[in-house]
């Protein structure tokens, strides 16, 4: 039981921090999150004996956080406005897709609505490691998102949610014929010549990547996986009139906040809020965070010292606790306590950082006609 429990740890612990470090290393930590999302079940398997039956709710949690984070990002990191605003739609528009599948079980929205967002995010953060974004016209970024929407997304999303396939399942059972809780080194045993040509298929995708890499354009800047050190020749979102105010980003938050509620509120078990109860809840809690921030922060709410930066979040998750309650049942179960501090952990973290990165939008001005490399014309 000490085994599984400290790989149980050290898998939920990766997937709680990798993600944090998609605010200063995007493309890396993303693709960390990414491999440890895809691999956190069959380590599970591989080398403990939990039942993973209830995990599936905490996965689902841990995927909307790595995400979440990772458009916190965009507001922390991108200067490009059509590339920003593209980002916000993508996010938004799979956000709702996901809550009213929650709320419906219906499985056809989970095409409707692709994910689109995360590989949108990791094409132009591919693009930063060494490039000026500026470089990207409109018609650009725009291409880029319905690319991947059409050709990647919905084919994915139909595997996954409508065929209702696994592709490790799929690559062991199809072509390597095996039982799917096989171990990897039985599947390649089985068939070696399947094995064979699967490594070769793999090592053509590297080669022709290599291949695109020496053909790129010349780089504006050192390769960096590094945010903070990406540069661009677009001009920094435009200051505000005044100190920002404690009410700028508002509206915004609740919505963030009261989806996020809502798809992690599915989850908790013998809890059955309504959405209406959720969201006025969540308005409720989002404006008195506010509200505080404004006290301690004065005009801006920003705080002044990490003392009051800890003690307001001491109030603000009291209060999220509160919610808590008020949402759950009067004859909670352990289990119901556990996942409900698990999630608002997780919520609680997401808020904060939309605190410490709430957007200042650029205006956006679209000329589709422009051509890459017209950088003046672009925002």
């Amino acid at each position: 039981m000490s085994v599984d429990l400290a790989v149980f740890l050290f898998v939920v612990g990766l997937r709680l921090g990798i993600p944090l470090l998609i605010l200063r290393y995007p493309l890396p930590a993303i693709l960390a999150a990414l491999v440890i999302d895809a691999a956190d079940q069959s380590v599970f398997q591989q080398f403990t004996d939990l039942n993973l039956d209830s995990y599936q709710s905490y996965d689902k949690a841990l995927d909307v956080y790595y995400l979440a984070v990772a458009f916190i990002a965009t507001m922390r990191n991108w200067r490009h406005p059509v590339a920003v605003t593209v980002a916000f739609g993508l996010w938004y528009y799979r956000l709702v897709g996901v809550t009213l599948f929650e709320l419906t079980e219906w499985r056809p929205l989970l095409l409707i609505f692709p994910n689109t967002f995360e590989y949108f995010f990791i094409a132009i953060a591919c693009v930063r490691i060494g490039w000026d974004s500026a470089r990207l016209s409109a018609r650009n970024v725009i291409t880029i998102a319905a690319a991947i929407w059409i050709c990647i997304k919905l084919p994915q999303e139909y595997w996954i949610h409508i065929a209702q396939r696994d592709v490790t399942d799929t690559l062991k059972e199809g072509f390597l014929g095996v039982d799917p809780s096989s171990s990897w080194s039985d599947a390649f045993a089985n068939r070696p010549l399947v094995a064979a040509a699967m490594f070769a298929v793999v090592a053509v995708a590297v080669a022709a990547a290599v291949v695109i890499w020496r053909r790129l354009p010349e780089r504006d800047y050192p390769v960096t996986f590094a945010a903070d050190k990406a540069r661009t020749s677009m001009s920094p979102e435009p200051s505000q009139s005044g100190p920002p105010r404690w009410h700028d980003g508002l509206i915004e938050k609740v919505v963030l906040v009261g989806l996020i509620f809502v798809i992690f509120s599915k989850s908790i078990p013998n809890a059955a809020p309504s959405v209406i109860e959720i969201l006025t809840g969540v308005a409720l809690l989002v404006a008195a965070h506010a509200a505080l921030h404004a006290f301690v922060g004065g005009r801006s709410g920003e705080w002044r010292s990490a003392g009051t930066a800890f003690l307001g979040s001491l109030v603000i998750n009291s209060g999220v606790w509160g919610l808590a309650a008020w949402l759950l049942p009067s004859d909670d179960d352990r289990s119901s306590l556990i996942a409900t501090a698990f999630f608002l952990f997780l919520l609680t973290l997401i808020v904060s950082l939309f605190d410490r990165y709430r957007p200042r939008r650029p205006a956006l001005t679209l000329t589709l006609a422009d051509q890459p490399g017209t950088r003046q014309r672009v925002g």
